[in-house]
């Protein structure tokens, strides 16, 4: 085989700059060979590395007494008493999912699965985030169905239940759709595992399928933009076997049982290159691995394709010296393969052998946590101020409101998502106890007396106007939701998207959505540990709006004091918990309606947010709140409508007289934060009011439940059936056009 010279167009191949390929000679101290220079392309990389966005995460609140382990490890895990754990991620495959939608999802989901099993877990659930561009649009129609056919394939094949999720539909979406997949596991918090290669001489074992020529350079496929034909790239999109996966789930969670496992780490993004590199790195070790003895499904395969291949379904693993061979055995029996491929060693070397020789030989240390970090510049776009900038005397009112809450309802990204999470199995292992479709997912802890509650949540249009105040919401909206399900709001995952960090605009929104996120999980007290940043989400320079997806854990001490958001008996109190303002700017109503996404998002106090939140989860806790339900997208008009019907076509409607102090559309469509409605029987309301007024929390009658209709103040007066029909069909009938 013939020796590749390292030329400057193959090194910009790679995906490295002059500066960095520099560096790489000075760490070296000579020339890298093909291998080299490909195991530094994806060890640099912006997937791999977060070199741009390091300088911000480190600001992350990560601690508190209930966390067990924060970021830098295959996922985060936190106490929920009586021994367990509980495991917790998100993870992007946003490149991959729009190249090849199902596969793209699929492993996505698989992925994720593995960051949580790899740590000793055994994931009890699923969420996901999915954006996309208008369902007008053929392309966006077919990258939907096959997303959702990918993350459902791969799910329900596992016998996890995915039970929660968010979608969005926005044309900045339109080149680069966005597929955020987290998983929640369980754990006894004296068998965690981690990504460790400790013990000099120990055994390296590869565990899993077989490696092939899938997604090799995924890594660095998504650490650039999309240009023209990026579908061309479809070779660097891994292919997942979920029925693999779920033999690799047993068998792992087997071995985990013995006392043989000294490390474990999934072979995700550049596979076998950074699982091996990152285990060495964390003990401050070195592997000698000997990559002829790679299992491996296609023939001829170099030392570059095996070292930087994406195929699914693997993991490498460091076993105790003389345990080897049982470690193997228990693989075999799951019909996996098993084999070692090297052992640790005290050089601080990652030393690749295949055919007798050595094909690269590479210090570790400079290569894991030595990439380039980058304090990037940072600019206010100059179209800012122009965004945010809304006269509210130039919007001129609705004639007819009633047609304004139908066409809310009608929105894809304000309408029922049945279609979508009817495909998903979310019933399977029966611990599931409120489905999707209400504010947050609630499962049961078997054994115990409590339950987990868990959403994803991000307005990206709040983002876009002011990243800084979108990121405080996404954490605020997703702590009410889980208060909502009856849930104390406990960490977060998160999943930061943006366009190219190249670009000072980019870097501003990523700063200011950073310090947002942060200050809201300070004030809130839900540390953040772990994630996922996925960058150059921009084609042909065009960038998504920033999306920093947040994913939540709550913890109900008492499963059965859960809640859900819709209306349960005729008479209750409707009320609202919070203050209405006069805010419509960013709001679904802007953009349905008057066709803007202009303004101030919403403003946010997280000490009213906190007050809010508070009074809500003791109520609920107290068994005086029937139902809550948090006013989002669609603002107070919408969250009343989805009271009605949320529950899967109830049919209950309610009489509401809201104080009208502001605007009328401001008041039924603006989207004030730090609302929420609840219900409570007529004999607990007394008691309620107590409880918000010990939180100083702003409460009001506003209603009762009861009747066909939905009635509020004399603006809008609809048959329930007629809106629930607006609602649920409004996906389906979009999806069903040729």
């Amino acid at each position: 085989m013939t020796e590749t010279k390292i030329t400057k167009e193959v090194v910009a191949s790679h995906g490295l700059s002059v500066e960095e390929y520099q560096k790489v000679l000075e760490i070296l101290g000579r020339e890298p060979n093909l291998v080299e220079l490909g195991v530094f392309s994806v060890m640099w990389s912006e997937h791999c590395s977060y070199k741009s966005s390091r300088v911000y995460l480190k600001n992350f609140p990560t601690k508190a007494q209930w966390v067990i382990q924060g970021p830098g490890e295959n996922a985060g895990v936190i106490y929920m008493g009586d021994g367990i754990g509980v495991v917790f991620k998100m993870e992007s495959h946003n490149h991959p999912s729009f190249i090849e939608p199902y596969q793209g999802a699929a492993t996505g989901v698989g992925g994720i699965l593995r960051d949580i099993f790899t740590m000793g877990a055994r994931p009890v659930a699923n969420l996901n985030s999915l954006r996309f561009g208008s369902l007008e649009d053929p392309k966006q129609r077919y990258l939907l169905d096959g997303v959702v056919a990918g993350i459902a394939g791969y799910g329900n094949c596992m016998g996890i239940p995915t039970v929660a999720g968010e979608v969005y539909f926005n044309d900045c979406y339109k080149g680069n759709i966005l597929v955020n997949a987290m998983t929640v596991g369980l754990v006894r918090v004296d068998k965690i595992f981690k990504g460790s290669a400790s013990g000099i001489g120990n055994p390296v074992v590869y565990v899993g399928s077989k490696t092939g020529r899938d997604g090799i350079h995924g890594a660095t496929m998504a650490s650039a933009e999309f240009g023209e034909g990026s579908e061309e790239k479809r070779p660097t999109v891994q292919v997942g076997d979920p029925f693999t996966e779920k033999l690799l789930l047993e068998a792992c969670l087997e071995v985990f049982k013995t006392d043989y496992v000294v490390g474990i780490q999934d072979m995700g993004a550049a596979g076998l290159t950074s699982s091996s590199f990152e285990m060495a790195s964390r003990a401050g070790t070195g592997i000698e691995m000997v990559i002829d003895d790679v299992p491996m499904r296609e023939e001829g395969m170099t030392p570059y394709e095996i070292m930087l291949s994406e195929s699914q379904e693997r993991m490498l693993l460091v076993a105790w010296e003389g345990t080897e061979d049982k470690v193997v055995e228990i693989f075999k029996k799951w019909d996996l393969d098993a084999v070692v491929v090297g052992r640790v060693t005290d050089d601080g070397l990652m030393r690749i052998k295949m055919g007798g020789k050595t094909v690269a030989e590479l210090p570790v240390k400079p290569l894991s946590d030595g990439a380039p970090i980058y304090n990037r510049p940072v600019k206010r776009p100059e179209y800012q101020a122009g965004l945010q900038t809304l006269d509210l005397k130039s919007i001129e009112e609705p004639a007819d409101y009633n047609d304004v809450l139908l066409k809310l309802l009608d929105s894809p990204t304000v309408a029922s998502k049945r279609w979508i999470y009817r495909q998903y199995d979310h019933m399977v292992r029966t611990n599931t106890v409120v489905l999707p479709g209400s504010d947050a997912a609630v499962i049961r802890v078997k054994g115990t007396t409590k339950g987990l509650a868990m959403t994803t949540d991000c307005n990206s249009r709040y983002c876009y106007l002011d990243p800084y105040t979108g990121g405080m919401i996404a954490v605020a909206e997703a702590a009410r939701n889980i208060v909502c399900s009856g849930g104390k709001p406990m960490a977060i995952t998160d999943c930061l998207n943006f366009g190219n960090p190249e670009k000072p605009e980019i870097m501003w929104q990523f700063q200011q959505s950073a310090l947002g996120l942060s200050k809201a999980c300070e004030i809130l007290a839900t540390p953040v540990i772990g994630g996922n940043v996925s960058l150059y989400n921009e084609t042909q320079g065009v960038a998504i709006y920033p999306t920093p997806t947040v994913g939540m854990v709550g913890l109900l001490e008492d499963v059965d004091h859960h809640c859900t958001s819709w209306f349960k008996d005729d008479g209750d109190v409707i009320l609202l918990l919070g203050l209405n303002k006069e805010e419509i700017g960013g709001s679904e109503y802007l953009k349905i309606i008057h066709n803007l996404e202009k303004g101030m998002p919403p403003s946010l106090d997280l000490t009213l947010e906190k007050a809010v939140q508070d009074s809500c989860l003791e109520g609920i806790q107290k068994g005086l709140i029937k139902s809550a339900h948090d006013c989002s997208e669609g603002g107070l008009a919408v969250a009343l409508s989805e009271c009605c019907f949320s529950g899967g076509g109830h049919g209950i409607g309610a009489k509401v007289d809201v104080l009208l102090e502001i605007r009328k559309d401001a008041l039924l469509f603006g989207e004030t934060q730090s609302r929420i409605v609840v219900t409570v029987a007529e004999g607990n309301l007394s008691e309620f009011n107590k409880i918000a007024a010990n939180y100083m929390a702003p409460v009001a009658v506003i209603g009762r439940v009861g009747g066909q209709r939905l009635s509020i103040n004399n603006l809008i007066n609809l048959p329930v059936q007629n809106m629930e029909k607006a609602w649920s069909e409004a996906i389906p009938r979009r999806l069903e056009r040729p």
